[in-house]
This record gives structure tokens, sequence and C-alpha cells, in this order.
């Protein structure tokens, strides 16, 4: 039994017809968007690449790349198939096309569904590339002289001043590493001397963090030396008072901005696949409704359109037991062609031609 099966007039194939004709190339204004949209992600994603661990965190927008472009031709190609399928001599150049053509559309509207998935699941692995990305930035901080390294410091500032933030968890990372440049060090200075002495690696480490920390906001200027010493500060106290620094780690901060752009674009792509698969239907129908009234050989009267011709169960049965069977059909059975009588038998009455012979006399 049919699923879903409704019935067209010539009238109502032709409307359907023009309607998908329309939607089809508005499918083609939603590939672009996806296109757009992707291309957009990657670049937000290459503009912290600094600050970011290698990882498949460009998976999602390579991914709506691809979909975005596959999106542009195939909605194209249905666009001219649903023109040509408003007249019925036109759709019997594109009956055998019709089948492949639904099945790949079918599979590009799962993968415009993968991808909108994919916004929502790749929180995890973008928090774990900035976090060592950012950890590895802060510790290179000070190697302004370094080749390879001399653009994280200007880097790590601007994101901090960027996006209110210090830090990668927190403010308190910077009192674990040494962010001063040893030519800043005078390291004739007793009190360089004894920091250094006093760390087991020979760090100069401070309850300091640098300027991009200090959040112009506040009325007191920026204390960003000494912050846990209340004695080097007047009417002071790090433990009551709000300090005059942001507060917030900026792995924090860049997973709230990326995770607010791929929980958008996740949005539009569900639109776009629930768009996608409306039109795909309005397609299968035409095809069924326009094959039907081929078979039945007028063209003015009225024809079945359904989703699938037989049940679900019965459809998935038949297309399991097509992939089970597959290749079957080209296998020879060497087993079954040892017993056949048939082969390697040699023929010895066939190709023989009965002559009556007759004896010639002797010559006297």
């Amino acid at each position: 039994m049919a699923v879903l099966k409704v019935k067209f007039t010539k009238t109502k194939r032709d409307k359907l017809a023009q309607i998908l004709w329309i939607l089809n190339w508005v499918s083609v204004v939603s590939g672009i968007i996806l296109f757009s949209l992707g291309l957009f992600l990657k670049i937000e994603i290459k503009k912290r690449n600094e600050v970011m661990a290698k990882g498949d965190i460009n998976s999602v927008p390579n991914m709506l790349i691809s979909v975005g472009v596959i999106a542009c031709i195939i909605n194209f190609l249905g666009g001219k198939i649903c023109y040509d399928c408003s007249d019925a001599n036109k759709f019997s150049r594109w009956k055998l096309v019709m089948l492949p053509y639904i099945v790949c559309t079918f599979c590009f509207t799962f993968c415009i569904l993968v991808g909108a998935l994919m916004c929502y699941t790749m929180r995890n692995e973008l928090e774990e590339s900035l976090y060592l990305g950012l950890r590895d930035a802060i510790k290179f901080y000070k190697d302004t002289d370094i080749p390879g390294r001399c653009f994280l410091k200007k880097t790590v500032d601007l994101l901090q001043i960027g996006f209110r933030c210090c830090g990668n968890n927190g403010f308190r990372d910077w009192f674990e590493i040494q962010w001063v440049s040893p030519r800043y060090l005078n390291m004739a200075s007793k009190e360089v001397l004894d920091r250094l002495k006093s760390n087991v690696d020979g760090k100069f480490l401070v309850d300091g963090v640098p300027f991009s920390c200090c959040n112009p906001s506040s009325p007191r200027p920026c204390i960003q030396y000494q912050l846990t010493n209340n004695s080097a500060h007047y009417n002071y106290d790090f433990l009551t008072e709000e300090l005059n620094i942001w507060m917030k780690g900026c792995r924090q901060a860049l997973l709230d901005y990326y995770t607010g752009i791929m929980r958008s674009i996740g949005i539009t792509a569900l639109l776009i696949w629930l768009f996608e698969l409306s039109v795909l239907i309005g397609v299968r129908y035409l095809q069924t409704a326009m094959k039907n009234v081929l078979l039945l050989g007028d063209l003015e009267g009225e024809s079945d359109g359904w989703l699938l011709e037989n049940s679900f169960v019965e459809t998935a049965k038949y297309n399991i037991n097509i992939i089970k069977n597959l290749g079957k059909a080209n296998q020879i059975s060497t087993v079954s062609g040892m017993n056949d009588p048939n082969i390697n038998v040699q023929n010895t009455d066939c190709d023989k031609t009965n002559i009556t012979t007759k004896s010639i006399p002797a010559a006297r």
C-alpha cells in the first residue's frame, strides 16, 4: 500500500511543477547562505588561530562550505527538471534521472542536518582547543625576541582588551608563569635575585597581570602589581574589594563568543534543512505523479502520487535485500561449476560427419 497517496489532476501537476521550480531557485539562495555562514565561521576561527591548538575545529565550517556549494548545484538542476515537468513530453527525457536525483538530494539534505547538529556538538572540541592554545600563548607571552613567538604578546593583549578577559581560566593564571621578559629585569636588584632563587625553576613570578587585564571603566587607577598585597596599596583589600581587572578568563569569553555564533548558524541550518526537505517531498510527489500519468497513457487525466510505493517496512526490507545481494549477480560459484556436466565435456559426435566408405578393389 502506498504511503501518503495523493491524487493529482493535470492542473495540480502543472501548479506543483511551477511552485517547485520557484522553490528550487530559493534553495539556490539558501545554498549561498550556507556557504557564506561556513566561510564566516572559518574566518572567525582563523582570526584566533594563534590561541587555538590544532584540532578538528575546522570540520564544521568545511562541512557548511561543501554543503552550500552542493546545494547550489543540485537545486539549479532541480529547477530545470521541475520546469520541464510541466510538459509530459519534456518529462520523458528526465524520467530515468528523477529517482537518482531524489536519492542524491535526500543524502544532501541529511548532510545539512548533520552540519546543523555539528554546530551544537563541537563545543567540547573547541573548549579543549582554546584551553591548550591559550595556555601556550600565555606561556610564551614574554618571548618577544624569539622568532615565531614574538607576535604572541600583541595577540594576547589585543585578545584580553577586546574580549574583556584575563588569563586562561582567570587572572591568577598569570601568577603561575613568568610573563615579564628577562630583558626588563634588573639582575643587580636584590629583590629580583631573591625572587629568582625562591622559585625552583628559576622563574620570576609575581602576583601581577599585564596591563591588558585592566578594566578602563573602573574609577580607581588600575592595580596590576601586588594584587594580593594589601599593604602595598592605600585603602585596599583584595579579598573584599572588587578588583579593577577583568575577572573572566579568556577561554570562557571566547567559548561564549563562538558558541553564540554556532548556535545561530545551527538554527539557520536547521531551518534550511526543513525547507529543503519540504522541496524534496514535493519533487517526489511530482515524480511519481508524472510517472503514473505516462503509464496510464492519458496525459490529461488524473494520476496518483506518493512518497513510497509500499509501506515503510516493505520498503526497508526491499532495500536491505538489495544491499545484501549487491554484487552477487556477478559472482560465479566454482563448486557448482565443477559439478556441472555441461562444462569441459568433449563432444565426439557433433563435429563428425558419418561418411560411408567404400572399399577400392586392388589392382591386378
